[in-house]
């Protein structure tokens, strides 16, 4: 299993990714959906990270950049098959570790309220994320929670 910074132009994280936002739109209404599609994640304040297994996505992660010192965590996902394996617990402290490397001092995110997103929640909040209000250009959203912190 090797994490790497993926430039999204491969077949299967294109897969991978189309199912993360159709699963997305299904279970959140569409006014609520924050999850970036191939295009978006693909613009330079992003940096987007892939969990391979030979030629098999595990899973994905991304941050971007809000400002010089603040950045987003976006489309973190595992493979449905994987989950609840550790992959999410590796993915997510490599990111932090690269987000604190490139100078971010504070890594924010949004996620579901429903019972869906309740393991995603409990993840974050093992890893030191605190509850906060919305940042950047969310708005309060009762599909939403916000999550921040310090690196």
């Amino acid at each position: 299993m090797n994490i790497v910074v993926d430039d999204l132009s491969g077949p299967q994280i294109a897969e991978f990714l189309h199912e993360h936002v159709r699963q997305m739109r299904s279970i959140t209404p569409l006014e609520s959906k924050h999850a970036l599609d191939l295009d978006a994640l693909r613009g330079p304040e992003v940096t987007f990270w892939s969990v391979m297994d030979g030629d098999s996505v595990l899973g994905c992660g991304a941050i971007k950049r809000l400002d010089a010192v603040h950045a987003e965590l976006k489309s973190m996902r595992t493979a449905t098959a994987r989950k609840r394996s550790g992959i999410a617990s590796r993915l997510l402290s490599h990111i932090l570790t690269e987000a604190k490397g490139m100078g971010f001092a504070r890594l924010s995110l949004e996620t579901g309220s429903a019972e869906f997103f309740l393991p995603a929640r409990k993840l974050y909040e093992k890893f030191g994320f605190d509850y906060c209000e919305p940042f950047a250009a969310y708005r309060p959203d009762p599909n939403s929670v916000f999550m921040t912190r310090l690196l």
